[in-house]
């Protein structure tokens, strides 16, 4: 039962709207990001999987393999967020976020020094990071790194307020994850923007969010709805 539902509960520091609303922006700017510079996404591994099979099947390896690289890299990623939650419990919220300043400042540093394919590889690793710890917002799952899902509940939310018998919150949900869909998107277009006219610059964007993130996760553990 999500705790939207709920009148008076505990919900987790990084389940709150503001820090999933500001993950969402992150996500959607460096998607933007690594598609303009790699010509790969660090969130959708759906689109680089049709990419690697639609070239492979044209026998076009070269561009194929292009898509492998954040593939295995977001793996990684995934398999790190789950060790951190074994190691570290609710403390794997900050640790990652940290992570992945640490790596956007490390990717965003030696732009202009590394082969395309290590800005990559360290993105898409620091997204599945993202992607594996952050599942949920005020006790219902969501995902900041990509809207399909979201846009499904707030179609599916909105259609079961208008057909009547709705539960107590369902509105406000649907206008959340409504909310985390044009947030996602407004990452998109600020990060293309960024990239195109300040490439060397464009990763302090998602790094000041994420910084706000951290210092929201620490600020303490819990917030109480009352």
């Amino acid at each position: 039962m999500s705790t939207l539902d709920v009148a008076a509960g505990a919900i987790r520091r990084d389940e709150t709207v503001e820090i999933v609303l500001l993950l969402a922006f992150v996500g959607g700017f460096i998607d933007a990001y690594t598609w303009i510079i790699h010509g790969v996404m660090a969130n959708a591994q759906t689109a680089n999987v049709i990419f690697l099979w639609v070239y492979a099947m044209t026998g076009d390896w070269t561009k194929a393999l292009h898509f492998v690289p954040p593939i295995l890299a977001f793996a990684v990623g995934i398999v790190l967020a789950a060790w951190l939650r074994r190691v570290v419990g609710e403390r794997a919220s900050a640790l990652s976020v940290l992570v992945e300043i640490i790596f956007l400042i490390v990717v965003g540093i030696l732009h202009n020094r590394v082969p395309d394919m290590a800005g990559t590889l360290g993105i898409s690793m620091v997204a599945a990071m993202q992607s594996a710890i952050f599942i949920k917002v005020e006790g219902a799952a969501c995902s900041t790194v990509m809207i399909t899902g979201n846009m499904r509940q707030t179609i599916e939310n909105i259609f079961a307020v208008v057909y009547g018998g709705a539960p107590l919150g369902t509105l406000r949900r649907s206008a959340i994850f409504f909310a985390l869909c044009a947030v996602f998107g407004c990452g998109a277009a600020i990060g293309a923007f960024a990239t195109e006219t300040i490439p060397n610059l464009a990763l302090g964007g998602p790094v000041v969010a994420l910084l706000i993130v951290l210092l929201r996760c620490e600020a303490t553990p819990r917030e109480v709805i009352t």
